[in-house]
């Protein structure tokens, strides 16, 4: 099938590692993907088989953690 655009926002966590492995999948497959992650995050590995785009938010990383 042809590729198509997908934007993708993920939640800041552990289910990014396996979404990772599917969005890499669909780039292969001639998708255009594009990840909106926060500028603070939880080290969210990226590759270049995807645009990644960031976003400001509100809080800071000391913040995002005393939140969990």
């Amino acid at each position: 099938s042809d590729g198509g655009k997908l934007l993708v926002v993920p939640m800041v966590g552990s289910h990014w590692l396996s979404m990772q492995q599917v969005v890499e999948k669909l780039t292969e497959r001639g998708h255009e993907v594009v990840v909106a992650v926060p500028e603070l995050n939880w080290q969210m590995e990226t590759t270049q088989a995807y645009t990644v785009k960031t976003y400001p938010v509100p809080y800071t990383l000391q913040e995002l953690d005393g939140s969990w």
